[in-house]
């Protein structure tokens, strides 16, 4: 018998200091009409803890959804390019403080498209029967990489995380088809160039972000077109098939193309890109946890979900959901606010790459 892997747990953890387009005005060149017209993004959350903590508590709020104990995992995928250190990974912080001994761990960076790359392989791995109770996580702290002088990219990030718990299952249920892929060629049109300000000899405060938006726009276009085809075509369903649609939340302007490409009306289309920016590899299972606590996704539903991201990588994938669509256990598990806003946190970051910019020209 064919195996599934059911969506049975999902949770997030938003940080709770909030920054404003109009905090951003302060000390940028910008406004809220300028960033709310060419992105849709009205504000979004600034962590004052690292990426593991965040991680940490969405896990923990989608093992209550699912009603598991952390010891019951046998694997956990962390999506995320901002982890606390390079060595050792996200996923082993994870385990740890969720008191889990056993379950195999590691970090995946496929950038925005983590989280889809990580359900992609964690079916796998279910369907082989290979894991049964897989965790997946996309976590970030973009805000902490950031080149803050830079208005063009500072606008459209923010922080967040959010999880999943994939069982296996017999119900046809969970990532029915999905199509992933990498468009190399273009892989420096969104890049941090980490390399040249991190070295052996010290760190001068400045992390290039090259964000070239047009391309990125016409191959995130292109790219998603075709992984959406890809498993439109392997399921044998079509538009008139899909109940919702939950993408990754880069642009405003994106989620309104790909919506009209599947012919997927507004008031099913999931949208949350103006409470919380970009979050990258958080994006989609964030919108996915609060598509459930809203009502949009409902049991039995048909959702798809398209994602690109640095690399460049891309993917879609058909999505059924189960017949739960309420948590097990409470999963309202928050951050505590440690007092500072998100002025408090980013101002410094901003200063300190101003004055490295203008140290850096005077040499």
């Amino acid at each position: 018998m064919k195996k599934y892997a059911e969506i049975t747990g999902w949770g997030k953890c938003l940080p709770p200091a909030v920054m404003t387009n109009d905090d951003l005005a302060t000390f940028l060149e910008t406004s809220d009409e300028w960033i709310r017209t060419r992105t849709g993004i009205e504000e979004r959350r600034v962590s004052a803890v690292g990426t593991s903590k965040m991680a940490t508590v969405a896990a923990r709020n989608a093992l209550a959804a699912a009603g598991l104990d952390a010891e019951e995992l046998d694997l956990i995928i962390v999506g995320t390019c901002t982890p606390d250190e390079i060595i050792p990974n996200v996923a082993s912080a994870v385990q740890r403080d969720l008191g889990n001994k056993t379950a195999a761990a590691f970090d995946l960076n496929a950038a925005c498209s983590s989280f889809l790359y990580g359900m992609h392989y964690a079916t796998q791995a279910i369907r082989t029967g290979a894991h049964k109770k897989v965790l997946i996580i996309g976590a970030e702290r973009l805000t902490r990489i950031l080149d803050w002088t830079k208005r063009e990219s500072a606008v459209l990030f923010g922080d967040g995380a959010g999880a999943m718990i994939l069982e296996a299952s017999d119900v046809e249920s969970g990532l029915l088809a999905s199509h992933v892929t990498c468009d190399a060629d273009a892989r420096d049109v969104l890049a941090l160039e980490f390399g040249m300000s991190f070295n052996r000899f010290g760190f001068d405060g400045i992390m290039p972000f090259n964000f070239v938006g047009q391309e990125i726009f016409k191959r995130a276009v292109k790219g998603m077109n075709t992984a959406v085809e890809k498993v439109f075509e392997e399921t044998g369903l079509t538009t008139d098939d899909i109940d919702s649609l939950i993408p990754h939340q880069a642009n405003k302007r994106l989620i309104d193309y790909l919506a009209k490409m599947c012919k997927v009306p507004e008031e099913k289309t999931v949208i949350n890109i103006q409470k919380y920016g970009n979050t990258s590899s958080a994006t989609l299972p964030i919108a996915f946890c609060e598509a459930v606590e809203q009502g949009i996704v409902k049991p039995g539903d048909t959702i798809v979900s398209a994602v690109f991201g640095g690399g460049l990588t891309c993917g879609a994938g058909i999505i059924k959901w189960g017949q739960r669509v309420t948590p097990i256990r409470d999963n309202n598990e928050t951050l505590p606010s440690n007092g500072q806003t998100a002025l408090d946190l980013i101002l410094p970051l901003y200063e300190g790459t101003k004055a490295a910019w203008e140290k850096r020209g005077h040499e």
